[in-house]
């Protein structure tokens, strides 16, 4: 059996389109991919590939999922076969368990190192407001510029020159130290692992502590600068970076991920409006960490400092983004400068305007300073070109080789013919010492096929209730509501709690009874969650609703009555059209009371025995219409009684 930790790192790891595209050739259209589905015969394409939600979609036959999935159904294989070959294409090295209940064990193992890491970050908090912590951390942070919501927002933290500080609080609040030993909070003798460092919360994409780094403020030589936690079940510095839980989205928007090298340079741009930023963990740029960067953009600009060591990092990064297919920029600061003394002695603009200006293509980067390097020496000149084609060759898309060949050889006034050949050869001995996957799977079992869904008839109130259920799936941690901190999984759900019965298709019921079983745990699902849920129905409406090939017709509003009132991409205008929905959706449960409700005053004018029910009913008439001239004043609607 694989463990539960092994399958989410597989889960993790894998990427949609890399799996579908060794399978079937996908073009890029727009932020998605597309191609002819391999489930069923067509001609146009309709087989659609999210890689920013790590899904795909035919709008043929309705055929929907992530990478296990899609080898589930292409290859006849089982869930755990999924698992096993998937782990094979990433090299990854799966832990196999003996007991049934081993998963369980194991998530209750990672809930607990997570809550340790919680009560450290609290302790490590605490002690900025201890005298010594004010006049030492406290100050490293204001000499740093960090404002106090900065610094609160990053975790940031002390940890004191106390070899048991922390030890002896977690004695007292009944943590066990084999807890915090595996935390990597506590060093071979028990004792704190952190001692007189400023610290930095190490968080997971999700926003949860799981490791610290801490920077040295003693005056030891030898004492290194920055010490990060050990590798943990938690954190993996080869997986980390920094930063990414709060960048995340706003590179996605931006479509662009700017790589900087401290974590100080994250805060720093961060906390200065440029937030598209992360920074690696005390290692150089990872394969692992490429592909988290490959979830939000296909763009990298790196920007590195202006010395030696600087230049060099930037070169030994390029080859590993380049293999990933993402488009790379390089930008050199001037000598001297790293990004967070860089901008705050010339500022934000001009700091944003120097990285767009100085941002140079990793062709143009690489030839001119490794040829500023050998001069006029033939061979070493003619070894500097083979370099920069060797990181060519490692581009996966042939387009983009050709014209990077082509740049290649004006900047160095080779033979275009001379370079290409030269790439080939270094192609083929890159395919050499590739490994390949084994060309046949043996299937163990058939796997339940994605049916379509049953809808009922598409009227007016099922395209109401999907519009509403689908707002709920796709946006459901996004604030709503920024003073209350309301989200618009709790605005909906709570603002149609006295309708929720008026639902009327299945699997919308099954959907909105699940939320509200979330919401009474008081919890507040991602969009992933709904993504990736063990429910195939709600996986595959969730995945419905957030990849579609279609947009809005301008007859969409006037025929089912839900509107699209701006031209913004939804996941910006998601505000107004949760209000709009709503509203709607109450408006016309409202109409359906009022008709059902007039329904029965005129069956009670025909009924001598039920005459004395007229006037409640009509007083609730009178509610209906107040309540339905209300929501129509919102909606900027005029309503005739």
């Amino acid at each position: 059996m694989i463990s539960q930790k092994s399958i989410e790192e597989v889960l993790e790891t894998a990427q949609v389109e890399e799996v579908v595209s060794d399978y079937l050739t996908l073009k890029r259209r727009g932020v998605n991919m597309i191609g002819l589905c391999p489930f069923h015969s067509e001609k146009t394409p309709s087989f659609t590939v999210s890689p920013s939600k790590n899904i795909y979609k035919c709008f043929g036959c309705g055929r929907a999922g992530g990478s296990v999935q899609f080898l589930m159904e292409h290859d006849n294989l089982s869930f755990v076969e999924a698992i096993r070959l998937l782990a094979k294409k990433y090299n990854i090295q799966l832990e196999e368990t003996f007991s049934s209940t081993k998963s369980k064990e194991e998530i209750e193992k990672l809930e607990s190192l997570y809550i340790i890491n919680e009560f450290a970050q609290k302790y490590y908090r605490d002690q900025l407001n201890t005298d010594f912590g004010k006049s030492v951390a406290m100050g490293y942070f204001t000499q740093r510029g960090f404002r106090q919501e900065t610094i609160d927002a990053f975790g940031l933290g002390f940890a004191p020159d106390q070899k048991d500080g922390l030890v002896l609080l977690a004695k007292q609040k009944g943590y066990k130290l084999d807890k915090l030993k595996e935390a990597g909070l506590l060093n071979q003798y028990e004792r704190d692992f952190f001692r007189n460092r400023v610290m930095f919360s190490l968080y997971s994409i999700s926003g949860r502590v799981i490791g610290f780094a801490g920077r040295t403020l003693g005056a030891d030589p030898k004492a290194p600068k920055y010490i990060n936690t050990p590798e943990t079940e938690l954190y993996n510095k080869r997986k980390f970076l920094y930063g990414l839980h709060l960048s995340k989205e706003n590179i996605r928007k931006s479509k662009e991920c700017i790589i900087v090298e401290g974590y100080t340079d994250v805060i720093t741009l961060y906390q200065n409006g440029i937030r598209n930023v992360v920074a690696a963990s005390g290692t150089s740029l990872t394969d692992g960490q490429v592909r988290l960067i490959k979830r939000y953009s296909e763009n990298v600009k790196m920007i590195f400092d202006g010395d030696p060591a600087g230049l060099k990092a930037a070169l030994r990064a390029v080859d590993i983004v380049l293999e990933q297919g993402l488009n790379v920029e390089i930008v050199a600061l001037p000598e001297g400068e790293d990004p967070d003394g860089y901008l705050k002695s010339v500022g934000t603009e001009a700091f944003r305007k120097y990285i767009e200006e100085e941002a140079e293509d990793f062709i143009l980067f690489k030839t001119k300073h490794l040829l500023q390097e050998v001069g006029d020496n033939p061979i070493m000149k003619a070894q500097v070109i083979k370099d920069i084609v060797s990181s060519i060759a490692v581009v996966p898309e042939l387009l983009k080789r050709t014209l990077y060949v082509q740049s290649c050889a004006q900047i160095t006034q080779m033979d275009e013919s001379v370079l290409l050949q030269e790439l080939k050869t270094a192609i083929a001995t890159r395919l050499k010492k590739k490994k390949h996957l084994p060309s046949s799977q043996i299937p163990s079992q058939t796997t339940r096929r994605n049916a379509p869904l049953q809808k009922s008839d598409k009227d007016v109130d099922y395209f109401q209730e999907k519009a509403l259920l689908a707002l709920l799936v796709k946006f459901p941690d996004k604030i709503y509501l920024p003073d209350e901190e309301i989200t618009v999984f709790q605005y909906i759900l709570e603002s149609i709690h006295d309708v929720k019965h008026t639902i009327k298709e299945p699997l919308f019921n099954k959907i909105l009874q699940h939320c509200y079983e979330i919401l009474e745990s008081d919890q507040i699902p991602s969009q992933e969650y709904f993504l990736n849920h063990p429910d195939p129905d709600i996986q595959r409406f969730s995945i419905d609703c957030s990849i579609t090939p279609y947009r809005y017709s301008d007859n969409w509003s006037e025929k089912f009555q839900i509107y699209m009132h701006s031209q913004k991409a939804p996941e910006d205008n998601f505000v107004k059209e949760t209000l709009r929905t709503v509203l709607r959706f109450k408006l016309k449960k409202i109409e359906h009371l009022i008709q059902q409700n007039q329904a029965t005053i005129r069956q009670s004018e025909a009924n001598p025995e039920a005459l004395e029910r007229i006037p409640r009913l009509l007083k609730l008439h009178k509610v209906l219409l107040e309540q339905r001239k209300i929501i129509s004043d919102k909606l900027g609607q005029i309503v005739l009684s």
